[in-house]
């Protein structure tokens, strides 16, 4: 190699390393501030309210309480029973509480179409009492 091409060489290759250092500065994240707390992506927020007739309770009190479920699904400790009302479906999420028996640990309501519906306004609409 000449003095020539090695300097043509070097400059090429300072180029090349400087844009590629360039890129990867473009990747890098923003440092977080200390004592800055960070937002969730996304927070799921469970409130109750509405839905103590449910939460908390085995299958037999929802059944007295809504009827026969249009579903009775069981996966491994857990079981879904399903209510289908004209204007909501409402399922309920059963799990065992230690050794204890499968009792309600989460709600969930939506239109037929699968839109979100208000959990406790379903559970008013589809309850017996």
């Amino acid at each position: 190699m000449t003095m020539t091409t090695r300097r043509t060489f070097h400059r090429t290759a300072g180029a090349c390393g400087a844009a590629l250092l360039l890129a990867l500065a473009g990747c890098a994240t923003a440092p977080v501030k200390p004592g800055v707390a960070q937002a969730p992506s996304r927070a799921t927020v469970i409130n109750p309210a509405g839905l103590e007739r449910v939460m908390g309770r085995d299958a037999d009190a929802v059944v007295a309480l809504l009827g026969t479920p249009d579903q009775d699904q069981r996966e491994d400790r857990g079981r879904r029973l399903q209510f289908v009302g004209p204007a909501c479906v409402l399922d309920t999420y059963l799990y065992p509480k230690g050794n204890g028996k499968p009792v309600v640990t989460w709600v969930d309501a939506r239109t037929p179409a699968g839109a979100d519906y208000d959990r406790a306004a379903c559970l008013a609409m589809l309850s017996r009492e």
